[in-house]
């Protein structure tokens, strides 16, 4: 089989930091984890950013630019930012780092949906932050607004004017033909990247026959000139990446997605998740990408054309 990319989603704006102890918020522990994720076998890095004040999911350019040197300059991984933030910020605020840094990658979330955390609440007894409790408990009314505008700005402000390639995070099947519109539009050209996400609470549950469909379904709307990637929530994450690998796709972990790494262990660092699904994909006789074999298959500008 080719080349397996391994993706590592570093920090996120799904799980507060009252959820895992080890769950890195300040820029020296996403530097730190990202790096030693970069060591482990990943290669690419989907990066939020932090207020290490209040542990908030922030966009504020500062706070990335807080850690994206460091990590550019210790290791040559991808680096991948998001353009989703969090669902109660707006496009602008999302954007603010991507557009000051031009990175060679970004996601991009392909269609406005319901993304409710609240059943996490419950799970919750010890707050370190008083935003937290709300914040999860108020998602059972939270849409996670993108547009077909949203989609187009993004592609533009980020794709065709800063050179970045995209993420595509598909939740669901509509998302996918929400993606070959856009190709169809001319906004965005092959090869295609995608990324399905299963587990969210308002996208697709993480089945083995919902995978099976997205793929036949990307066969049918992009044909050759697509690679897919896996990601899904919590105790699903292992299970389904170790699927999308034995079918020839890519994977994503990292703490963003699951705080665990087997049942009844918690994750204690980005890194054990990448060695643990490394071992599993040589194991099935795939071979890890480098940075450099992902710039090559998904035509990244380089590090050197970015403002890090």
């Amino acid at each position: 089989m080719s080349k397996i990319l391994i993706t590592c989603a570093i920090t996120g704006s799904i799980h507060t930091p009252s959820m895992s102890p080890h769950l890195p918020v300040t820029a020296d522990e996403i530097a730190t984890q990202s790096i030693e994720a970069a060591e482990a076998g990943a290669a690419i890095l989907h990066l939020h950013a932090r207020d290490p004040e209040t542990g908030r999911p922030s966009a504020s350019p500062e706070h990335f630019m807080a850690f994206l040197p460091r990590i550019q300059a210790a290791t040559d991984a991808v680096l991948n930012l998001s353009t989703g933030g969090s669902a109660v910020m707006t496009l602008d605020q999302r954007l603010a780092a991507p557009r000051k840094v031009a990175p060679e990658m970004c996601s991009l979330n392909m269609g406005t949906m319901n993304f409710a955390l609240y059943p996490a609440a419950a799970r919750i007894t010890d707050w370190k932050h008083d935003w937290e409790k709300p914040f999860l408990e108020n998602s059972d009314d939270l849409v996670f607004k993108n547009t077909p505008r949203d989609i187009a700005t993004i592609l533009e402000d980020l794709g065709q004017a800063r050179g970045a390639r995209f993420e595509f995070e598909c939740y669901d099947l509509s998302h996918l033909t929400m993606l070959r519109h856009f190709a169809d539009r001319g906004l965005v050209q092959p090869p295609f990247f995608i990324q399905f996400v299963f587990g969210v609470l308002g996208g697709m549950a993480a089945e083995p026959e919902n995978l099976t469909h997205m793929v036949r379904l990307a066969d049918k709307l992009f044909g050759e000139d697509y690679m897919f990637s896996v990601l899904a929530a919590g105790r699903h994450q292992f299970p389904m990446a170790t699927m999308a690998a034995a079918m020839g796709g890519h994977v994503r972990v990292g703490l963003e997605d699951n705080l665990m790494l087997s049942k009844g262990v918690m994750a204690r660092r980005n890194a054990e998740q990448v060695e643990k699904i490394r071992r599993i994909v040589e194991d099935l006789g795939r071979s890890p990408a480098t940075p450099d074999d992902a710039r090559e298959m998904l035509g990244l500008k380089g590090a050197a054309a970015t403002a890090i």
